[in-house]
């Protein structure tokens, strides 16, 4: 195990090609603005990243994770975030037991690691329970379960599974997948009017009852590798449109994910995560975030 991070010390990992800057709170010299998160995310006056992981005092939980956006909006939850911080965390030193639990916005997750020879090859975290509930999400209009809902974007009209796995997501499903309509589509679904807080969009084709294929546009970040909640949220809407089995791989350009989808809606995710490399934010970045 590698030491406690130290003043303004950063790791940068990924989960599946969704890449992470982890940041200790207790060892940052700056506090971390919105601002200071857009310019540490800037792939060319910072550091470059998906998003930032700060590692924070557990609300009720071992530990606790605050997410954020490229854009500095905060997320309610990562399941590629949470795979990253806990392996972090027993890499680290922070963690002494394969099994924790970690607070965020979208509540509290367990996370179990498998070890090898004492190496993390995968993690599992429990990613709480899928609502379907118009006002849970939120969606727009009366209260309701948003499932095979038609939606108007632009001149298109898409139907539409919505789904919050702790954060907001709308579920498309597809005969094709291309990623160049993904792009152009994604922002003004992230967008819609019917989604008071923005939402992170899949379009999902069923290969099979165990496996499904996605594209992901993800609220605050873009066209995204992979993501561990939209994995979620597409299983979900999988097995409440009985269009999979309860167990499924979700398949993304970034890697594979398995999630699990119990009769009560609640989320298993597994996936691995890997550490890219530890640094120091220097003092020319620092004097270069806003006050």
């Amino acid at each position: 195990m590698s030491a406690r991070m130290t003043m303004d010390q950063f790791v940068k990992s990924h989960a599946l090609g969704n890449d992470y800057i982890v940041l200790d709170e207790a060892q940052l010299s700056k506090p971390l603005t919105p601002e200071a998160v857009r310019r540490i995310c800037d792939i060319h006056y910072g550091i470059g990243s998906d998003g930032i992981l700060l590692l924070t005092a557990g609300q009720g939980a071992d530990f606790g994770l605050r997410i954020f956006n490229p854009d500095g909006s905060e997320a309610e939850k990562s399941g590629n975030g949470l795979r990253i911080l806990a392996k972090f965390l027993y890499d680290h030193g922070y963690a002494t037991k394969s099994e924790f639990t970690m607070s965020t916005l979208g509540g509290i997750v367990r996370a179990r690691l498998q070890l090898d020879r004492g190496q993390v090859t995968d993690v599992t975290a429990d990613m709480g329970r899928a609502t379907f509930v118009s006002s849970e999400i939120p969606v727009a209009g009366p209260r309701r379960e948003v499932v095979k809902e038609v939606l108007q974007v632009g001149e298109r009209q898409f139907t539409v599974t919505a789904v919050s796995v702790g954060n907001p997501h709308c579920v498309i499903f597809t005969d094709e997948l291309d990623p160049d309509e993904v792009r152009r589509l994604g922002p003004a679904i992230e967008h819609h009017p019917s989604f008071p807080n923005r939402i992170n969009v899949q379009f999902a084709r069923v290969l099979g009852r165990e496996r499904v294929s996605i594209l992901i546009w993800e609220r605050g970040a873009g066209y995204t590798l992979a993501s561990g909640t939209s994995s979620c949220a597409v299983a979900a809407a999988g097995v409440k449109n009985s269009l999979t089995d309860r167990r499924v791989t979700i398949q993304s350009p970034g890697g594979e994910l398995t999630v699990g989808v119990t009769e009560n809606w609640d989320l298993t995710l597994t996936g691995p995560a890997s550490e890219i490399c530890v640094g120091r934010l220097s003092q020319d970045l620092l004097r270069s975030l806003p006050a």
